[in-house]
């Protein structure tokens, strides 16, 4: 599906229809533009994110029986979750229906049984106290009114019910990652031009033309960045308590940033197993490293940031 100008028009005079225009043309390849999988690379990450903000403790808690995925996308992050054990019976909402397709397809593929909803995180359609754990991954960032967002997650979790929203961008974060990724577009971009690398590596102009109009649409449905107390602040304010905060993510951000960039800007497939490889071990490798500076380095110089609450009683 190609972005054209009539679709383009009333997405940026309203953002909820931006948020569906966008996310429904971005469903089928998603998946793929992130390295999103569902095998042990993704399940480790996705429980050893969750872990890092709830605590290890916690883990006496799993599996929780009902939980709700909001701005699901795909469902990577709670069909990842009940892979590792986690979470038990699972729904996830998004406001695009290509996404809730998507993610209907991925847990079809995986003989999971869900269910999927299109449904606005700020009016969730769910009655009080029906859910043990809502999770969400990279979604506040898109919703206008985020802390209306979460009281309606607040509302919906069972009294002593736990929420997570993990992977949101910090403040600073997100301006070191839109600045290396600026400079690596133009320079892969410049250099797949050259006629020995074209062939093997280049995309037409008209494909880079309609990566600069999705990415123009990006622009219009990243309302958000925050810093980690500031996260906090929203989650105490949408009636959440026992809220906690972790961020990751500093130098794994300085190499990912520019390896999606690549993978975006050349021929889908053109790079091959050993780059994939190289790019996970990388990063890997960074993200360990990350977790001895958080010892030294402000949470707010992370890229991703982390919050966790409970509903009272």
């Amino acid at each position: 599906m190609d972005l054209d100008e009539e679709e383009l028009r009333p997405a940026r005079a309203d953002n909820k229809a931006a948020q569906v225009v966008y996310h429904d043309h971005e469903a089928d390849g998603y998946d793929a533009k992130w390295s999103i999988s569902f095998d042990r690379r993704c399940t480790d990450y996705a429980r050893d994110r969750f872990v890092a903000v709830v605590g290890a403790d916690d883990a006496a808690h799993w599996p929780y029986r009902s939980a709700l995925e909001i701005g699901a996308g795909t469902a990577f992050f709670s069909l990842n979750l009940k892979l590792a054990g986690v979470l038990e019976a699972v729904t996830v909402t998004d406001l695009s229906p290509g996404m809730v397709a998507a993610a209907q397809r991925n847990a079809a593929e995986l003989g999971v049984s869900i269910q999927a909803d299109v449904v606005d995180a700020e009016s969730l359609s769910y009655p009080d106290d029906t859910f043990d754990l809502v999770v969400g991954h990279a979604v506040l960032h898109h919703i206008p009114d985020v802390e209306q967002a979460l009281r309606q997650v607040v509302r919906v979790l069972k009294p002593g019910g736990r929420l997570v929203m993990a992977g949101e961008p910090t403040t600073i974060g997100d301006w070191y990652a839109r600045g290396l990724g600026r400079l690596t577009w133009a320079a892969t971009t410049q250099v797949t031009r050259l006629p020995r690398l074209r062939q093997r590596f280049g995309r037409s102009e008209q494909e880079l033309t309609h990566s600069s109009r999705a990415h123009a649409l990006e622009s219009i449905v990243d309302l958000h960045t925050f810093d980690p107390d500031q996260l906090a602040r929203i989650a105490l304010r949408a009636g959440a308590v026992d809220v906690r905060t972790s961020t990751e993510e500093l130098t794994a951000a300085w190499l990912g940033w520019p390896v999606r960039t690549i993978e975006a800007a050349v021929r889908p497939g053109s790079l091959g197993s050993e780059w994939a490889l190289f790019a996970y071990r990388a990063w890997s490798r960074l993200s360990a490293l990350d977790r001895g500076l958080a010892r030294v380095v402000p949470p707010r110089f992370f890229y991703n940031a982390s919050v966790t609450g409970i509903k009272p009683g």
